[in-house]
Formats: C-alpha cells, structure tokens, sequence
C-alpha cells in the first residue's frame, strides 16, 4: 500500500487528459445538437404540411357565375410551386379537420362560403350601404406543435395578403365609381380571423405535455437502467455498494454476463410496472394533466420504460462504464432535438430529420400525443409508435445477448472486486 498523499493524483497527465476528452466531447455534442438544431428553423423549413380550404359557394358577378375561392387556391399552388417551404394540401372542409385531428397539418387557411358574394358586394350596387370585408380564416393547430402551428398561420397569413393584393388589383379599374367607403375597404380587403383548429384542454401543456411525459418516460428507463445495472452487480457481489459511510460488499455470486443481462432485465420488466403507474398516477392525478384513454397510456408508458430501460441495459452491459455516456447521447443529446414536439421535423436541417426517423424520442411522442390528443387514433402515430417499441426491443435484445453472449465464448470472464488489479493513472 503506497502511503503517498492522495491529492498527488492530481498531477497525473492521463487524469486530466481522459477526463477532458470526455467531458469536453459531451459539451461540444449537446452544443451542436440542441443549438444547431434549432438556430434557424426559418431558414431550414422544408414542406411544412398546411391545409389549404375553399369552402366558397360563388356568386353572379356581371351576370357570371364567378366562383374566387377555387381561383385564389389555384393561385396560391401556383405561387409556391418554385419553393418547397409549405406544401400546400388542397382539400374539402372535413378531410382538413380530420387531418387537423390527427396532427398531420400544422394549420390551414380557409376560404368561407360566402366570399365571392362578400367581395361582389364590394363593387355591386350595394357598395353604395354598408360594405363589409370578405373574410378569410387561419386555423393553428397547436397539438401539432407550437412552433410549427406558428409558422403555418404565418404562411396562411401571408397567403391572405397575397390574396387581398390580388382582389385590389382586380377592382382597381371600377374604383373611381366606387363611394369613399368601399375604396377604403378594397385598399385592404380581406380580414383574417385566427381560430384554434383543434383545441386542447387547459392542462395540456399548450400542446406539451404529451413531449415532457414521453421524457419523462425516457428519462426513468435510462435512469433505471443505470440504477438497476448497478444494483445487479452487487447483488452478485461484482461490486461494492458506498452509502454514505458505509461499504457493503455481498459475497460472490459468479454470474455469466448473459446472465446478469437476463437479471437485469427482468428486474427492469418487473420495475417498469412501478414506474409507469407511478408516472401516470404523478402527471393526472398529482398534477392534473389532462388525459383520456389512461388504461392504454398507463400500458404504452410501461412498455415505454421497460424497452428503453433493456436498450440501456444492454448498452451498459456491452461497453461498461462508458455505455451511460452512449445511452446520453442516443436518449437525450440527439432524441430531443429530433423529437418534432418544440421545432417541426420539417424546419430543421436534413441531418436531424434523418435521425428524427429512428430516433425513440420521436416516436413516442407521436404516440402520447395520439392517446392524449387525438384520441387514440392509430394512424396519428399510435401505430408507429407501438411498431417502434417492438423494433426496439428486438434490436436491444439482439445487440445486448449478442454481444455478451460472444463475450462469454471468448473467454471474457467478468473479475471480482477484490480481485481487480489497480492500474496506475499515469505519471507526472
């Protein structure tokens, strides 16, 4: 035993410079992927989905039938066929609510029924009375995301001053026989309404809460997994257990890794129960989050954490000390900024979006959203999420079993405790 001052491991070139790597590597990560991600949605924005309505029955104008709704639309696909940034969806009212139901638009712009006669009534013989504005609306969807429900009723908005700059030019011949009034009108015509497309409930988080209870479901199976990890290799006596003063040391219990993966992950099974009920009981019952369907979110949220607590397993199990920093990096560095709940997958850059496809955080999300949003329909990625899940847990599976088990073969026997050599850190 080397009677030196334990601070003298302080001038060990290899603690500073190890250390360093990481931590600095973790800081650069985080940096990239949460800022750049997010520096410039604008500017990344890549067909953003956005409802596109006219409802608008037509009117006489000039004795012909003049129906300026389906023109406007027409002119507005037009308009944006150079660009990519919003895909315009031409549809009927009910397709555009039921789209909106399922958050597959992040808004719409609707032109009502009664358009062509309002913008008629402008230039007719009633302009001489009380002319009014036609009226166009903008519906957000904010379940879709805030964000991006912002930047849909920013493009429907500028769809609308387009489609007034338009109705002005038309009517700019018949103005100087126009009373004062309707010139006034038709210098700005068209008066945008902003309605709420699909209204969440007051506890909803304005559209968030399905994204912090995913992460937190994220956030117990990673945690768990470290925990559990950790526990296991006490219990079977691999390690020392520290609390507070006192060190615990459980006589050995030699264990295959394939068979401390497989402990492991049956306790992790069985501790999932607790933790999904736990969370769900916190979110609605302490907190008063506002959820239907709570049998099937109270089942998603379980499997949740269970597959994300057996991918973490077998990541720890795999590379060892380092694994929590990869079950960091794949479950949080690159998952929440991928995730579409704050930023629209569509307004990032093409990197994330590839990792928006695969990565969990994602796809549970667009599940929780779907129970808690959109009642629980399949194809407002409840389906895809399930489907993701069974993909995960096959891949954890394969990859954990896998790899220990070629470990085993090869003789990679795990040492005891006691039995550890103790390296030396370096030299000065």
């Amino acid at each position: 035993m080397s009677n030196a001052h334990p601070f003298r491991v302080l001038r060990a070139k290899r603690l500073w410079t190890v250390n360093g790597v990481i931590v600095g590597f973790v800081a650069l990560l985080f940096t990239v992927f949460y800022v750049g991600a997010n520096i410039d949605p604008a500017g990344h924005l890549h067909k953003l989905p956005v409802g596109l309505v006219s409802a608008d029955e037509g009117a006489k104008v000039g004795g012909k039938q003049t129906d300026l709704g389906a023109q406007i639309t027409q002119s507005i696909k037009k308009s944006s066929q150079g660009g990519d940034r919003i895909d315009w969806k031409v549809m009927d009212e009910e397709e555009m609510r039921e789209e909106l139901g399922k958050g597959k638009l992040f808004g719409a712009l609707v032109v009502p029924r009664d358009f062509t006669a309002t913008v008629a009534a402008l230039t007719g013989p009633g302009a001489a009375g009380k002319p009014v504005r036609p009226t166009l609306t903008v519906l957000t969807n904010q379940s879709a995301g805030s964000v991006g429900s912002s930047m849909a009723r920013q493009a429907a908005q500028s769809a609308s001053a387009q489609v007034g700059e338009q109705l002005t030019a038309q009517a700019e011949a018949a103005q100087d026989q126009l009373p004062a009034a309707a010139r006034l009108l038709l210098a700005d015509p068209a008066v945008v309404q902003i309605e709420d497309g699909h209204p969440l409930d007051s506890h909803s988080g304005l559209g968030l809460s399905a994204f912090y209870y995913s992460l937190v479901l994220v956030v117990c199976g990673m945690l768990a997994a470290n925990v559990i990890s950790g526990q296991v290799d006490h219990a079977l006596g691999y390690t020392h257990s520290d609390m507070g003063p006192l060190r615990v040391h459980n006589p050995l219990l030699r264990a295959t890794r394939v068979q401390t993966l497989a402990i492991s992950s049956t306790l992790m099974i069985g501790l999932s129960l607790l933790m999904g009920s736990l969370a769900l009981a916190g979110a609605v019952g302490i907190m008063g989050m506002d959820a239907s369907h709570l049998p099937l979110l109270w089942l998603f949220s379980v499997c949740t954490i269970a597959v994300v607590g057996i991918g973490g397993l077998g990541l720890l199990a795999v590379f060892g000390t380092p694994g929590m920093l990869f079950i960091t990096i794949f479950y949080i560095a690159m998952a929440v900024p991928t995730s579409g709940a704050t930023v629209p997958l569509q307004a990032l850059p093409g990197f994330y979006r590839a990792l928006g496809e695969f990565e969990p955080l994602r796809q549970i999300t667009g599940a929780v959203r779907s129970i808690l949003y959109y009642d629980a329909q399949a194809d407002a990625g409840l389906t895809r999420g399930w489907v993701m899940l069974g993909v995960g847990l096959a891949v954890a599976g394969l990859f954990g079993f896998g790899v220990t088990r070629f470990y085993d073969r090869k003789g990679l026997h795990r040492i005891p405790a006691d039995e550890e050599p103790q390296p030396l850190l370096g030299r000065a």
